[in-house]
């Protein structure tokens, strides 16, 4: 059986600067073998050029561009297909800037179709913008729902969910949010993952450490999910949600005898079951996908003068 991978890459590869023990053996294996595999990052900040030096500093050779797929291109791919010659104004960093432009979607500050909300680069003036431009009839996009992302063990960053949630608070309008868990991220990265082994895999098998992005989104699309527990998610609050990974790992390392053999296991995880030890970790939703009722206008106080 022909088997495909979809890889998060933050908490399953690398966690800050420094490789998961056994990610290298995972990766030198998938590239042996040749096994189809394509990393998925809801970052939008870096390029596939950027993340492909990355690991090479962190010591993974042998990787392409070819191998990653972020939510800037997600996003890129979403407007060149559902409104070509579409025009955006954007709040993002290169990654994001490069996807839409090679998609040639122009970048307009005046009256674009929309506003684009990826990392970083959200300065008070381009916020204002943002925000005008909304008001004058722009959709509202964000390249993934992160509200914020880990960078360390004590440590997090603002993410693009979070800068969509201001615009959206401001403008009373909602935001269309794409990356994982985003049925569209999926059904993009398995035809670019299709597309570059010529040919579907029988099976696809999305490996991640976040429960609400890479599980959730892998289930919703219908393939195999396996979470790793190297990541942001322990093994105590996986029984909390009601949609379940098909395997855990303690890492990608349990994997490797798996690839180089060709045989993937038919092992599937039992339900955890239980909440003992449920723990939040950080105050506050993670992802925008986790607000109910996406579909009604968030309230905006009126003006007054």
């Amino acid at each position: 059986m022909k088997t495909g991978y979809l890889i998060d890459m933050d908490g399953v590869i690398y966690r800050e600067n420094n490789l998961i023990p056994g990610a290298l053996d995972f990766v030198n294996a998938l590239l042996a073998t040749g096994t189809p595999f394509l990393f998925l990052t809801n970052n939008s900040a870096p390029t596939p050029e950027d993340l492909a030096v990355r690991l090479k500093h962190l010591g993974v050779g042998g990787l392409s561009p070819r191998h990653f797929y972020t939510s800037a291109m997600n996003t890129a791919d979403f407007l060149s297909e559902t409104h070509p010659n579409c025009t955006a104004f954007v709040i993002g960093e290169g990654g994001l800037l490069a996807a839409l432009h090679q998609r040639q979607i122009a970048n307009d500050s005046i009256r674009p179709d929309y506003v684009v909300v990826g990392e970083g680069a959200a300065t008070t003036e381009k916020l204002t913008k943002a925000h005008e431009c909304i008001e004058r009839g722009a959709r509202l996009m964000a390249t993934n729902p992160d509200n914020w992302c880990p960078v360390g063990h004590e440590r997090t960053r603002p993410g693009a969910g979070a800068t969509a949630a201001y615009l959206e608070s401001s403008t009373g309008r909602r935001a269309y949010y794409l990356g994982k868990p985003n049925g569209y991220m999926f059904h993009r990265a398995r035809k670019k993952l299709a597309d570059a082994s010529m040919g579907v895999p029988e099976e696809v098998i999305m490996i991640g450490d976040t429960m609400e992005t890479d599980i959730r989104g892998a289930v919703e699309s219908g393939m195999l999910s396996y979470l790793v527990l190297s990541g942001s998610t322990s093994l105590e609050l996986v029984g909390d949600y009601v949609y379940q990974p098909t395997r855990i790992l303690q890492s990608v390392e349990e994997l490797v005898a798996e690839v180089l053999s060709g045989v993937p296991s038919d092992c599937r995880t039992p339900w955890p079951g239980g909440r003992e030890g449920f723990a939040s970790g950080k105050a506050g939703s993670r992802h925008q996908t986790d607000i109910l009722a996406l579909h009604k206008p968030r309230p905006r106080p009126a003006m007054t003068k």
